[in-house]
């Protein structure tokens, strides 16, 4: 069994993060001052009430930037600090630097700003009738889809609307910056993507991207929240750094995280479906909106995915996808576990489920019969193939081993006999795809150094957020040399080890990293073979082999430590970088067609729950998952990513509700008022296997992605949620997302009405 490598410090409060790094000497504390408006000119900015106060030494704005004022991963269109105009409540508008963060917070509030409000645009629908976009439409297009709606023998239309979540990692958004010997300036910093924060920083800065360097030491959670929205702290507190000579941290508390980070986005989804008698898919039509906030963000890879992922794990013959990221003045909605696949999967699958009852089916068979299969039905709606479809023989393994039949009755007995409780047993299936849709950005970096005793340091470009990567990584490298675990230390990732690397996400980091670290040890490996070789008195080192920390041969051994002296004696180097790139990753926007993803993971669940029809209370009874991640590298912490994910999602639709109030004003800004999954929200039987023999070819260990797949299979929880609402009556179910308590109350009123 492998331990996770931060288990101890996790669970011993040892484990170090950006907040708990010792404070340089001279360190100023920052505090963002925040527009509290959602829209309107910034006429002026008066600092001198705050300049005036006790421990205050500057208060920045965006005149004082040296470099670009801008920051944005994709479109520069967002000032780091408020130029001219507002956008959105808690946009930073001005940064006060004090010794103290209470110091800094009172500086803050005397910062006066003169702003005149304008109108706001804060929903989807507000965005769509004054036409105020991010993007173009984006359309991926197969088939005559109007001629398969109108032969079709059931036709659905409908409308779906997913909500926002905040990503609520237990660490909150935070940067050290220190300046540096040769006007340089070190970063520590909580993101998902050191190397943009390097670039991010030098470019605000107008300094050199080689003088920034950005070191993780590992982050309380993440879940893409990180991903693009740490940069701004980050630089925040590089400008502080680089104005005033001295170190500052910016830190953002639960309120302040929350009340201005961006969420998952909010899509509103409108479809057509056409259905077969027998309940096969057809047709589908459907055009996807998105709440992007007031800056592009990520919102269009995001909208992308969403798109991608309309078909989830079926087949659709005919098909039209089209989508649009909307601009409202709202915070930025940004990357979020499954990076815009929930939402657009819950597209399909209301679809589904509302066919299933017009044709009196359940709706598992529904799905059954349009799963993706062998030719000529294994062609996604953007062209790729989809290889060997694993989710038919998966639906009927978990059908089995869950004894859906059997308990099909017992629930059918239960609500038959009881008139305030009733249960209900939903089904969800996934197809997910993996790699960054950007074909640029599937690559990856590593350095390894193998020291003369024998032990090794590992350096690689992904970022430990708790899901194990460094576990993972740690793995490989042993494993490629032949070592026990116990003598790797894997380093802090850092820019100045690894450059250019992409962003630990898009469930890549284990793809990408771990083909990286293992090219570098093959690299050291065949190195040290020879001298291997000569130790053993062999001719040759063609048979030498590196296992359990000795390289092996002929039935003679030696240990690896003595290989590695050896080696130094020799002039041999033991240090190695490693590089990889996803092969075959393109797409083309304009044609809706290409190779987005690398391959598909599948997944396959059912849920059973109980609804109390009192309260709109409800407990998850049971879930049965079978998910497929090839040959897992370390099955302990695939399960846990499973599970996690699994639960994250049941929060997501049915207890976590981000509110704005008419101003902009997000009023659900910590867990008083935003009530994220605890223990005893925990499914009572949570049953995870992984999919046996099940080898991907051509990744790390055939194993695959973990990390966002399995957040789909709680739309499962929703379903099974609808049939127990349904049992309470015999109208068509209407239950808004999230589901919670006073939703499925007002959707059991309905039925008993």
């Amino acid at each position: 069994m492998s331990t996770h490598e931060s288990a101890v410090g996790h669970v011993t409060g040892s484990a170090r993060y950006v907040d708990d790094l010792p404070e340089p000497e001279g360190t100023l504390h920052a505090v963002i001052v925040a527009s509290p408006i959602a829209h309107g000119t910034l006429r002026g900015i008066d600092a001198a009430p705050a300049l005036a106060l006790p421990g205050v030494h500057a208060v920045i704005v965006a005149a004082d930037i040296p470099g670009d004022p801008h920051v944005g991963p994709i479109v520069h269109d967002e000032p780091l600090l408020a130029i001219d105009a507002v956008h959105t409540t808690g946009q930073a508008v001005a940064m006060v630097l004090a010794d103290t963060r209470e110091q800094a917070r009172i500086g803050a509030d005397a910062v006066a700003l003169d702003l005149e409000a304008l109108p706001a645009v804060l929903t989807i629908d507000e965005a769509v009738a004054s036409n105020s976009f991010h993007t173009d439409p984006h359309v991926i297009a197969r088939g005559d889809v109007e001629a398969a709606l109108d032969a079709a023998h059931l036709v659905i239309r409908g409308e779906v609307r997913t909500p926002a979540q905040d990503h609520f990692y237990l660490e909150t958004q935070c940067a050290l910056a220190v300046p540096t010997e040769r006007a340089g300036l070190h970063i520590w910093s909580s993101t998902q993507h050191p190397t943009e924060v390097q670039h991010m920083a030098a470019q605000v800065l107008g300094i050199a991207q080689a003088s920034v360097t950005c070191e993780v030491p590992r982050m309380g959670g993440a879940f893409g929240g990180k991903e693009s929205q740490a940069t701004q702290p980050a630089c925040l507190a590089a400008l502080g750094a680089w104005r005033t000579g001295r170190p500052v941290k910016v830190w953002l508390d639960r309120g302040e995280d929350m009340r201005n980070t961006g969420k998952r986005h909010p899509f509103l989804g409108r479809y057509r479906a056409g259905f077969g008698a027998r309940g096969t898919l057809l047709a589908l039509e459907a055009t996807l909106f998105s709440d992007g906030g007031w800056s592009a963000d990520l919102s269009g890879p995001v909208l992308d995915r969403g798109l991608f992922h309309l078909d989830n794990a079926y087949h659709v013959p005919a098909l039209r996808f089209e989508g649009r990221v909307a601009r409202t003045n709202l915070p930025s909605n940004t990357a979020f576990r499954g990076f815009g696949g929930p939402q657009g999967i819950c597209v399909v699958e209301d679809a589904i489920e509302q066919a299933a009852r017009h044709l009196g089916m359940s709706a598992w068979d529904v799905r059954r019969r349009s799963y993706y299969a062998a030719a000529p039905r294994d062609r996604a709606p953007y062209g790729q193939r989809v290889p060997e479809p694993r989710i038919g023989a998966m639906h009927d393994q978990l059908c089995t081993t869950a004894n859906i039949t059997e308990r099909q009755a017992e629930i059918a007995a239960f609500n038959a006999a009881s008139v305030h409780h009733k249960r209900g047993l939903g089904h969800m299936p996934v197809k997910f795809g993996i790699s960054f849709t950007a074909s640029h950005l599937n690559q990856a970096g590593a350095l390894v150094n193998v020291y003369s005793d024998g032990t090794v340091q590992l350096n690689h470009g992904g970022t430990e957020m708790g899901q194990g990567l460094h576990t993972k990584m740690i793995e490989v490298c042993a494993d490629t040399l032949g070592v026990p675990t116990s003598t790797v230390r894997n380093m802090d990732t850092r820019t100045d080890k690894v450059p250019n690397t992409s962003a630990t996400a898009a469930s890549s980091g284990t793809d990408l990293n771990g083909q990286a670290v293992r090219a570098a040890c093959e690299t050291i490996r065949a190195r040290m073979a020879p001298v291997a070789a000569e130790l053993l008195e062999l001719p040759s080192d063609e048979d030498v082999r590196f296992v359990d920390g000795h390289a092996t041969a002929g039935g003679r051994s030696v240990a690896f430590s003595e290989a590695a002296a050896a080696c130094c004696f020799r002039q041999i180097s033991l240090s190695s970088t490693g590089f990889y790139r996803t092969p075959g990753i393109a797409y083309d926007r304009k044609e809706g067609q290409g190779t987005p993803f690398f391959y598909f993971a599948w997944g396959v669940a059912f849920v059973e729950v109980e609804v109390a029809g009192l309260t709109g209370e409800h407990r998850v009874r049971r879930v049965d998952i079978l998910h497929d991640v090839g040959d897992s590298l370390v099955p302990e912490i695939d399960v846990g990513q499973v599970e996690g994910a699994f639960v994250q999602g049941m929060g997501w639709l049915t207890g976590e509700e981000v509110l704005f109030d008419d101003h902009g004003r997000c009023i659900t800004h910590g867990p008083s008022t935003y009530k994220v999954p605890a223990v005893g929200d925990v499914p009572l039987d949570l049953r995870v296997q992984l999919l046996d023999r099940a080898t991907q070819a051509d990744t790390i260990g055939g194993s695959k992605a973990v990390g966002e797949p399995p957040f789909m299979l709680a739309i499962g929880v929703v379903h099974a949620l609808r049939d127990a609402i349904a049992a309470f009556g015999a109208q068509p179910v209407e239950l808004a997302l999230p589901a919670s308590p006073e939703a499925i109350l007002r959707a059991v009123e309905a039925q008993r009405s």
